[in-house]
């Protein structure tokens, strides 16, 4: 997609991005799903290709300053919104470290920020979402374990709940990325999430076994014989989309399949945010991008923020506690649990440790 021609696009993909914006980002906390999925389904992506997304926020700014100044405003208010890595200091023990990842194999996302590397060579234990990652057996185990948290288990389908247009919307884009609806009609529209909203290049990379960050991190900790630590399990990230309206993703998914390539823009927008450490202004400048007033996409947000972002920031932060009382930890986990009042940031200042901004 040429930058001449993206401002074409843009009134029509803003109508659309509350929700779409909302679906990714749950997405992108279970994107560790993707590779076993891919797996299951045993399909083969394009060979790797180079992403050709646009940055939408800097295309607002461009095409209504007014708004993007807005957006920008809004981001600052958020607590601890600025910076991927940061210090973990409690009494009598070694220090610990945190840093906010983004699940996805970007060779840019993969380059940490300065001192993250040296950090977790002297971590004694790395701690990670799910260290169900490593084991793929394992991860595909727990994913078929609880069939209902994946499959329609009572008689219904994707085909029985979405209307003929939709059905066909759907089934034309899931045939141009290799599937046969009559295949997954089955499956819980989240887990068609990571599949349908990635772009082709994150999918090919993903296809050749790619390790999106945490799995890296996870990874070379292994090789240097180092333990690894999770926080929560595959089958509560499973469990936390599944609480989001069945509503919300089919809705969602059938816009996705529409955008098609054009969801191009949406990561990238995420991406270039995150590689800047803009934690605390990627939801506004994802949700702002559309004119506001949309009650169902706001309530569609209340029930993201809560389930998705703040009920999983107060269990990982309590799980986390022993961890870093002992000290000497190198924890990753999403970026998005970094900032704002239930951030891990300041979840852990409450818990008595001192978290200071290292970049």
């Amino acid at each position: 997609m040429t930058t001449t021609a993206f401002p074409l696009l843009m009134p029509r993909l803003v109508k659309k991005l509350p929700s779409l914006s909302l679906w990714f980002l749950a997405a992108v906390h279970v994107l560790v799903l993707a590779s076993f999925f891919l797996v299951l389904l045993t399909v083969s992506p394009a060979r790797a290709q180079e992403c050709h997304g646009e940055n939408l926020l800097k295309a607002l700014e461009r095409d209504d300053p007014q708004r993007y100044d807005a957006v920008i405003n809004e981001g600052i208010k958020v607590v601890n919104g600025k910076g991927l890595f940061w210090k973990i200091e409690g009494k009598g023990s070694a220090p610990s470290y945190l840093l906010g990842t983004m699940h996805v194999s970007d060779p840019r996302v993969l380059d940490m920020p300065a001192g993250a590397a040296e950090a977790h060579a002297e971590a004694r234990t790395i701690v990670i979402e799910s260290d169900e990652i490593l084991d793929d057996k394992k991860a595909m185990a727990a994913i078929l374990a609880k069939p209902e948290l994946t499959m329609f288990t009572d008689g219904r389908s994707i085909e029985s709940l979405l209307s003929p247009d939709d059905l066909a919307i759907l089934e034309a884009g899931l045939k141009r990325r290799g599937l046969v609806l009559s295949a997954v009609s089955r499956m819980k529209p989240w887990m068609l999430a990571s599949f349908v909203a990635l772009p082709a290049c994150e999918l090919a990379r993903k296809a050749q076994n790619a390790a999106f960050l945490d799995k890296k991190i996870a990874l070379d900790a292994v090789a240097a014989g180092k333990p690894v630590k999770g926080l929560e399990t595959l089958d509560e990230q499973l469990t936390a989309m599944a609480e989001l309206p069945l509503e919300f993703h089919l809705k969602s998914l059938v816009e996705t399949v529409k955008l098609g390539d054009r969801m191009e823009d949406v990561v990238e927008t995420m991406t270039e945010l995150y590689l800047q450490g803009e934690t605390g202004l990627t939801i506004p400048a994802l949700k702002a991008v559309t004119p506001s007033g949309a009650g169902d996409d706001e309530s569609a947000y209340v029930a993201f923020e809560s389930t998705i972002i703040s009920q999983r920031n107060h269990k990982m932060a309590e799980r986390a506690k022993p961890l870093l009382i002992d000290g000497g930890v190198f924890m990753a986990v999403g970026a998005l649990h970094l900032p704002g009042e239930d951030g891990l940031v300041e979840l852990l200042r409450k818990q008595g440790f001192a978290v200071t901004l290292v970049r």
